[in-house]
């Protein structure tokens, strides 16, 4: 009898283990590549790299920046190779009442906004990026990780003009956790690339999701990772692909929609 019992746990748990390993569209884990604020290295250092690997990321652009209009038809081609336009406001608000904030302008100070002027310029800019891209389906990144004005969080006024919205606390998370208007992600600084590498092996064992958020690549940014660094992490993801879902986030975040309703 206790043969029969260790027998039927051991089953038990191969099965619970191959369908972790197998969650993520048939992966390990999920990871997405995010990048802010338009910034010209993403098109000239990052948006090469990654398509020379064949590799898709999703960018989160405020309209209103210099390396988003000056730089229309650059956007338009990463759009058109795969890579995701995502939505990061039109002037990039940010709460400058809070210490730590003074370099936010007063005309971009968030704590100003009405919760109806954040929604319209949101919505502005979801309709500048369907005249790059065509698509009308869209994620969106908190400038700053702001998600509130006041006591309002204001996406929950737009939760139909976006699949999924990423935050910026660090954590991973497992598919039925996600929140998807609340997605967390890792934020870069200085980062190495085995610091970087470390993270998606955390996410490989636990079988989560994994999302970077990066500014500078090799400068532009005072948020910023070495060329090196990111060159290496991104061709450890590729190395590792049969274990690894690598996918803009508009793809994952539709995914985990899916999944968690089939799932109630």
């Amino acid at each position: 009898m206790k043969k029969y019992l260790l027998l039927l746990a051991m089953i038990i748990a191969t099965k619970t283990f191959a369908q972790n390993n197998t969650t993520w569209n048939n992966k390990k884990c999920a990871v997405v590549l995010t990048y802010d604020d338009a910034l010209n290295v993403h098109l000239d250092n990052v948006i090469p790299l990654l398509d020379s690997l064949q590799l898709k990321a999703t960018f989160y652009l405020s309209a209103y920046f210099p390396g988003c209009t000056q730089r229309i038809d650059d956007w338009r081609k990463a759009a058109a190779k795969g890579h995701e336009l995502g939505n990061h406001t039109l002037f990039h608000p940010c709460l400058g009442n809070i210490p730590g904030r003074e370099w936010v302008k007063p005309e971009n100070d968030m704590s100003r906004y009405t919760v109806q002027r954040m929604i319209n310029e949101t919505r502005m800019t979801n309709i500048f990026l369907q005249a790059l891209d065509g698509k009308t389906k869209r994620t969106f990144a908190f400038p700053c990780g702001d998600d509130k004005i006041g006591d309002t969080s204001y996406i929950d006024n737009m939760k139909n003009d976006f699949v999924a919205a990423r935050s910026v606390r660090e954590q991973m998370h497992n598919i039925n956790q996600i929140n998807l208007y609340s997605i967390d992600c890792y934020a870069m600084t200085n980062a190495t690339g085995s610091q970087m590498i470390e993270l998606v092996k955390q996410a490989m064992a636990n079988n989560t999701l994994l999302v970077f958020l990066f500014h500078g690549v090799g400068g532009e940014h005072a948020i910023n990772v070495s060329l090196a660094a990111h060159n290496q992490l991104l061709h450890y993801l590729k190395q590792h692909q049969k274990d690894i879902w690598i996918a803009p986030m508009i793809d994952v975040a539709e995914y985990v929609k899916a999944y968690q309703s089939q799932a109630k």
